[in-house]
C-alpha cells in the first residue's frame, strides 16, 4: 500500500466498485457489508494505491462531489493508452472535462468525471521538459 490510500464517497459502492473495475482496471479486495445486505464499503486497487467506496452519509457529512457542486481535487492515474482510457471512462458514463491532449508538460492527458463527481485525470508520460522550457510554457500560457 502507498503511505496515502483513499476513502472515497460515491453514489452507490456496488456500482462504483464495478465502474473502478471497468474503467480504471481497479482489482476489488475486500468489502464491509452491512445487515441488509448492501456494503457499507468497497475496498479497491488500482495500481499500488487503495481505494475505498462508500455511499453517502448526509448526517456524517460524507456526500458525493456531485451533490456538493463539484470537487477541488483531481485524482491522477497513469495509463497505457490515454485516448482509450479516456473512451472508456466516457461511454461508461463519465462526464467530459477535457479530451486527451499533448500538454507543454510531456505528458499526454486527459480529464473526466466520474458518474460521482470525483474527477480523473488519465496521463502517458511522453517526453521529458527541461525546467527551463517547463518556466517558458507556463509564463506564455499564463501571459
Amino acid at each position: 500500500m502507498t503511505q496515502l490510500a483513499v476513502h472515497l464517497v460515491v453514489n452507490d459502492p456496488d456500482a462504483a466498485a464495478a465502474w473502478y473495475v471497468e474503467v480504471l482496471g481497479a482489482e476489488e479486495t475486500s468489502r464491509v457489508v452491512l445487515p441488509d445486505g448492501r456494503p457499507l464499503t468497497v475496498e479497491l486497487r488500482v495500481g499500488d494505491t487503495v481505494l475505498a467506496v462508500a455511499g453517502e452519509w448526509p448526517d456524517r457529512g460524507q456526500r458525493t462531489p456531485a451533490s456538493l457542486g463539484g470537487t477541488p481535487a483531481a485524482f491522477h492515474l497513469p495509463v497505457a493508452d490515454v485516448d482509450a482510457a479516456y473512451a472508456r471512462a466516457i461511454e461508461a458514463g463519465a462526464s467530459a472535462v477535457e479530451a486527451p491532449y499533448d500538454a507543454f508538460w510531456g505528458d499526454r492527458t486527459a480529464q473526466f468525471l466520474d458518474p460521482s463527481g470525483h474527477r480523473w485525470a488519465v496521463d502517458r508520460h511522453q517526453r521529458d521538459v527541461s525546467a527551463d522550457e517547463l518556466a517558458e510554457r507556463v509564463a506564455a500560457m499564463f501571459a
